[in-house]
């Protein structure tokens, strides 16, 4: 049987497919010119999809790869996900258009250090842009 799960944040799809629970799945990376970034596996078991313009230039200029170890972007994307969620729970308090819908984020599955690393960067982003202030510091 095939799960899938659909998740939007403003500019930022995550697409979970799971068939199998194969952690150590090879990731791809592919981008184009329109800005847009895809971080998948072959068998699309999880899949980000970054489309917003400037991002891939700007997460070039941040901590590369492997500077964080995959436990601290998980609990730190877990921290971001919660704070999210509830502006987008709060509209006459928090900008409608930038949290437009919730984040369906599971802790509990292991969606991999390339989809942590790039969520992670793409919350940073998101606070730098949009001049956002998450209610917690940032490593």
């Amino acid at each position: 049987m095939k799960n899938c799960l659909y998740i939007l944040i403003f500019t930022l799809s995550i697409y979970s497919c799971a068939t199998t629970k194969n952690d150590l799945l090879e990731k791809k990376i592919s981008t184009n010119t329109s800005d847009t970034l895809r971080i998948a596996n072959d068998e699309l078991e999880y899949e980000i999809l970054i489309i917003e313009p400037g991002f891939n230039s700007w997460v070039t200029t941040q901590k590369p790869r492997g500077f964080y170890n995959e436990k601290f972007l998980e609990n730190r994307n877990r921290l971001y996900v919660l704070e999210y969620n509830q502006r987008v729970l709060q509209p006459q308090r928090f900008n409608p258009n930038l949290y437009e819908q919730q984040i369906n984020y599971n802790s509990g599955i292991h969606y991999g250090y390339e989809v942590n690393y790039m969520l992670y960067n793409y919350f940073l982003y998101f606070e730098q842009r949009y001049k956002q202030n998450f209610t917690f510091s940032r490593g």
